[in-house]
């Protein structure tokens, strides 16, 4: 508090009165983390960072338990997936100190190049992806595989933040041109097919179309034009409407379309109240298909029960509560955009996980930020959360005064 008092001194809303003065202890680079002193930090992203490697470091120990047996029998090695999700913390990391040294407008000034680079990507995954239970959504680059519809996420964020943040303002060509580019992308991952992302992107984009002063009758409009492409999207493939008919009656075919289904249903019942203990889940022993990514949750729930169900959704809660602080206290629209893309994604994202592994809605690829394997999740989640936290750091109105400060003094 008593920095925060010096500083008040020297600023008023913002506007910097005498640069100069800003006191040294302040401004020295090495009592500062990620451009801004500890002490100067706001409550929020304090909180934020907590909250984050909290994620990070539980979603390591979770996926731990739901791989190590099928890890242990195909590759020899209980830890085989633990050690290549932290492999990919490496690129996950050094890209997340980037961006915390980068300000959020030269973000969105790089956007939109990298957004056209990775509808590009998702267009070449039609044409020569690798397919995987139905869906072409892969890209092999060597030894890599890409899924290029994960990646583009924080940049859809940027560049749907530099379209509605002014959105009044907006020529109506480049109002259509960004519209038409939007549906372009949700297209093309629908044509993968990708249903889930494709909504989860729908989603996304919709909530920050209304925060940024779209008018409601057009969103509406858009809904149901999203939800008859979904439709169609069904209609047009076997194992999506396949999928359909296992959420409505999975006990119809119990040992086909509806085996996952209910083999999750399964692993969370088993749980009961407290759960069988960490390690101990029964289902992940090859009963559960696809355990460690999109059914994650169904061997937490099993291990952990009810109670640890209960305290992972208030710690959702809590995120989805920070995040929103976050987007209240940003001092543009865009930050306030950014953030609340952000955080919808991360928190829509991990409730659509939750619902599809507890049947209340149908099943789909969607993996559970911070804690499904996967390296194209794990950098794009990493990627946003850092979004998120450099919007709480710009919310003081502090870093650009000390950068200021810093080239003035050389």
């Amino acid at each position: 508090m008593q920095e925060r008092r010096i500083y008040s001194k020297y600023t008023t809303k913002s506007n910097i009165t005498d640069i100069n003065n800003l006191p040294k202890e302040i401004t020295n680079p090495s009592n500062q983390i990620i451009g801004l002193p500890w002490k100067l930090w706001p409550y929020e992203g304090k909180m934020l960072l907590l909250l984050i490697v909290i994620w990070m470091i539980f979603g390591i120990f979770v996926l731990g338990s739901a791989s190590s047996w099928v890890a242990s029998k195909e590759m020899g090695d209980w830890s085989f997936y633990i050690k290549r999700q932290i492999i990919w913390y490496i690129p996950s990391l050094t890209g997340s100190f980037i961006i915390f040294q980068s300000n959020i407008r030269d973000l969105l000034k790089i956007s939109r190049v990298l957004l056209y680079s990775f509808i590009i990507m998702i267009g070449l995954t039609i044409i020569f992806g690798t397919t995987i239970n139905g869906s072409s959504r892969w890209l092999i680059l060597g030894p890599l595989q890409v899924q290029p519809s994960e990646l583009i996420k924080p940049f859809l964020i940027l560049e749907a933040a530099n379209l509605f943040a002014h959105w009044n303002l907006v020529k109506k060509g480049k109002k259509i041109i960004s519209t038409l580019t939007f549906g372009l992308i949700i297209f093309l991952i629908m044509l993968q097919p990708n249903l889930s992302t494709a909504g989860l992107a729908g989603i996304l984009l919709w909530i920050m179309a209304l925060c940024g002063g779209v008018r409601l009758s057009s969103l509406s409009l858009l809904a149901v034009s999203g939800f008859l492409s979904a439709v169609l999207s069904i209609l047009r493939n076997e194992y999506q409407r396949q999928r359909i008919i296992s959420f409505l009656d999975p006990w119809k075919d119990p040992e086909g379309i509806g085996y996952q289904l209910i083999q999750s249903l399964l692993a969370i019942g088993s749980g009961g109240l407290f759960g069988q203990g960490y390690g101990l889940s029964m289902q992940k022993l090859q009963y559960l298909p696809i355990q460690s990514t999109d059914f994650i949750f169904a061997i937490f729930a099993e291990e952990f029960g009810l109670l640890g169900s209960i305290l992972l959704l208030t710690f959702l809660s809590f995120f989805s509560y920070i995040s929103l602080r976050i987007a209240i206290k940003c001092r543009n629209n865009y930050t306030k955009l950014v953030a609340v893309g952000c955080g919808t994604l991360l928190i829509g994202q991990s409730l659509m996980h939750i619902a599809v592994t507890t049947g209340s809605m149908p099943t789909t690829g969607l993996p559970f930020p911070f804690i499904s394997y996967g390296g194209n999740s794990l950098v794009a989640s990493t990627f946003i959360a850092s979004l998120l936290l450099r919007c709480s750091l710009e919310s003081t109105g502090l870093i650009g005064i000390i950068s200021t400060r810093k080239k003035k003094i050389s």
